[in-house]
């Protein structure tokens, strides 16, 4: 099945690129429709060799059927490419991830709302201080601590970035741990915690279902625009 689901599916975005309604797809200005080629086994067993890791099955099987990047949801999916001979992803932010650690299963809990809860608490107000420059030193500390604690490498050991949103921000591809296979939301620059995205059935979004529903909504889209 992990196969089947993806037949037919760069013929679906040539016909997205080839459409004049296209453009009106967000992000499309962006990855413009391009695809990249899939990958070949070869190159694939050597990518997971280099990661020491088995990649998710519906991942594996979307770069081996449909592309190694490209046109995807947001501004595209961030390619992964041989670059003198070591394999990463590429986009704004890919350098996020640690790809020696992705072996390393994903934090097993969730979101932690009372952390994020207790540093915003924390966070300098303006009306409490008798000089700007006071506030400011006190901003720039919180801020400080606040990327310390919330962009702690281990927070995302296990995972890759796989989208930009825009604004900084972003979304993980899981690749270890009991998460495997699902995609992260990251709003950490707007003072929200890592989040699992979750479907209309309130389960985590799985890869195959992230790229095939926004495959169904840009033909949606693109189709309205007609």
């Amino acid at each position: 099945m992990t196969d089947q689901q993806w037949a037919g599916i760069r013929q679906r975005v040539e016909a997205l690129k080839a459409s004049p309604a296209g453009s009106d797809v967000f992000g499309a200005r962006g990855h413009q429709w391009v695809l990249e080629q899939p990958l070949s086994h070869a190159e694939l067993a050597e990518l997971e060799a280099q990661m020491k890791v088995t990649l998710p099955e519906e991942f594996r099987a979307f770069l081996l059927l449909v592309g190694a990047g490209g046109a995807g949801p947001a501004h595209g999916m961030f390619p992964v490419r041989r670059v003198q001979g070591r394999w990463r992803w590429e986009g704004d932010g890919a350098d996020m991830a640690d790809l020696s650690r992705l072996a390393e299963p994903f934090p097993e809990q969730g979101p932690d709302p009372e952390l994020v809860e207790a540093l915003l608490a924390e966070r300098p107000e303006e009306e409490d201080f008798d000089e700007i420059e006071e506030f400011d030193d006190a901003t720039e500390a919180w801020d400080e601590r606040w990327d310390a604690v919330m962009f702690a490498p281990e927070r995302t050991v296990g995972a890759t970035v796989i989208c930009h949103l825009g604004c900084a921000q972003r979304e993980w591809l899981i690749i270890s741990g009991s998460h495997r296979g699902t995609i992260w939301s990251d709003c950490r620059v707007d003072d929200a915690d890592l989040a699992p995205l979750l479907g209309r059935d309130g389960k985590p979004v799985t890869f195959a279902q992230w790229y095939l529903d926004w495959l169904r909504d840009a033909e949606r889209t693109a189709l309205e625009a007609i």
